[in-house]
């Protein structure tokens, strides 16, 4: 009786050591890209974010702003950071209290479009009206007989930059309220205030009262 010849091993299938290459190439990959979202997330940058109500206008100096940590990823570039802010910068727009300070938010002082004034509401101002609330000023001119004409809006675009109850104005419930208007609007106030005109100081359209 003869010995049986060992039984001979089949040879692997290609296929079978591609399919495990390419599942541990996609197990890697795996890996890398939550390695990479969480890096991402951990990077941080360091932002100025309002200390109170900047109105436009306004020099935004150190005390105005503080410093945070944020991840911002690829809109950082949109955001002020340290080295961006000057003795010259100023306010563009209303920067309200706890907002991330944008970049388009500041400029120079030398190109700044608006600038504050004082005008008495002859009317009642809202106690809705506050810092940053968009207002218009409406005058009521005199005629060349003295005569009181229809109101009319005077400056259309006015943010309030404080209000001050003035009691000892007729009607009690009148103020003193420092605007910032656009320096083109300047003129046509003081000409309505110079010519005694009452002026009425109101939310604008869509703001709440």
């Amino acid at each position: 009786m003869t010995a049986q010849d060992p039984p001979r091993q089949r040879p692997r299938a290609v296929w079978a050591d591609a399919r495990f290459l390419i599942g541990a190439l996609l197990v890697i990959a795996s890996i890398a890209g939550v390695w990479l979202v969480v890096a991402a997330a951990r990077q941080t940058t360091q932002v100025y974010v309002a200390a109170r109500t900047i109105m436009p206008g306004e020099t935004v100096a150190g005390a105005d702003l503080r410093i945070v940590d944020v991840a911002l990823g690829s809109v950082e570039d949109l955001y002020v950071g340290g080295a961006q802010v000057t003795a010259d910068t100023v306010a563009t727009r209303t920067i309200h209290a706890g907002e991330l300070v944008p970049v388009d938010a500041l400029g120079d002082a030398a190109a700044a479009r608006s600038t504050t004034v004082v005008v008495r509401s002859t009317t009642d101002v809202p106690g809705s009206v506050g810092a940053g609330t968009s207002v218009e000023v409406w005058a009521a001119p005199l005629d060349g007989d003295g005569v009181r004409e229809a109101p009319r809006i005077l400056v259309a675009d006015a943010i309030v930059a404080g209000v001050a109850s003035d009691d000892t104005m007729m009607g009690g419930g009148a103020a003193s309220v420092e605007l910032v208007i656009p320096r083109a609007a300047v003129a046509d106030v003081l000409a309505a205030i110079a010519g005694q005109a009452a002026l009425s100081v109101v939310p604008a359209g869509g703001a709440s009262r």
